[in-house]
């Protein structure tokens, strides 16, 4: 049976670990269970993030097996290896699909029944590879996708045009990497069109402005990575905030790496494209009247997506 108020994170790395410390603040479950493949690591985490429960909300943290987790409405899973210098993209690919599959074998064992949510990168394959190895119900496999890289579009754009990011209605879409795409047609501040808005900030043209934020969105990771070897704050926020949608049954939209069949003409592949978030998992995908270019631009990042789930060795 399904303790809603558990969860469990796989993989104690910086994603993990900041992810667990973001769930302890929240309070949005009363128990977490962590595992790693590094058992001291787990307990260390667990130990250093229970030092701050008196100062957020009564919560049971531990560092446990797969048999701990068996009841968890959520399983977050961040492992995975890094690439390492002179690895080609597809090896790091292969590597990690190798881990999740691991994983996703010792979760079937213990005969898990919660929500996978995938973190782990390339996230969109490692979802895909995860549904299939799971044989679990579409809903209830998704990825974190682009939640995060929408939280920056969001950003951003509230940077450039002076406005309180909250009031910023913007969505990245596609792959969770280099072919992603903003969905500008449907951007607005408070219903008020994207670039309307920014003509009463006093922008006569505001294309080149929103070329350069795309640019800035998809390339942050690389521009944070840079300068401190890893990405961990956004991610750990994004993916709780996707948690706490299923927990609290919300019923949240949010652009999560979701199984496609058949919507935007797109099947056989997981990718990153605004849906309803709740206690079931990925409720509904939604298919919205994108541009002509953005639907192309979709299908583009779907076929580079392709193509590396072709050359995955099952």
């Amino acid at each position: 049976m399904v303790n809603i108020q558990k969860v469990a994170v796989i993989g104690c790395g910086f994603v993990g670990s900041t992810i667990a410390y973001t769930l302890m603040q929240k309070g949005t479950f009363s128990e977490m269970v962590l595992l790693d493949a590094n058992q001291a690591k787990a307990e260390g985490e667990a130990m250093d993030i229970s030092h701050g429960l008196p100062f957020a909300h009564a919560m049971e943290i531990s560092a446990g097996t797969y048999e701990d987790i068996a009841d968890a409405a959520v399983v977050i899973i961040t492992a995975g290896a890094n690439q390492k210098p002179g690895e080609t993209r597809l090896d790091l690919v292969q590597k990690n699909s190798r881990i999740m599959r691991s994983i996703i074998g010792e979760i079937k064992r213990v005969s898990c029944e919660g929500i996978l949510l995938i973190v782990s990168n390339p996230v969109d394959i490692l979802t895909q590879v995860a549904l299939e190895e799971s044989g679990f119900p579409k809903e209830r496999v998704i990825g974190s996708g682009t939640v995060l890289d929408t939280a920056r579009l969001k950003y951003l754009i509230s940077e450039k045009l002076d406005v309180d990011s909250r009031n910023v209605h913007a969505f990245i879409a596609g792959e969770h990497g280099d072919s992603e795409l903003a969905v500008w047609s449907c951007a607005n501040i408070y219903g008020i069109g994207l670039k309307e808005f920014a003509k009463m900030k006093g922008y006569s043209d505001f294309e080149k402005e929103m070329d350069e934020i795309y640019h800035a969105v998809r390339d942050s990771a690389y521009e944070i990575i840079e300068r401190k070897a890893a990405t961990y704050y956004g991610i750990g926020m994004a993916a709780a905030r996707i948690a706490e949608a299923i927990v609290r049954d919300s019923h949240t939209v949010m652009p999560v790496s979701v199984s496609l069949n058949g919507e935007y003409g797109l099947e056989g592949l997981c990718l990153s494209i605004p849906s309803i978030v709740g206690g079931k998992g990925a409720e509904q995908i939604l298919e919205i009247d994108f541009s002509e270019d953005e639907v192309e631009k979709l299908k583009n990042s779907a076929e580079e997506l392709k193509k590396v789930l072709g050359q995955i060795e099952k």
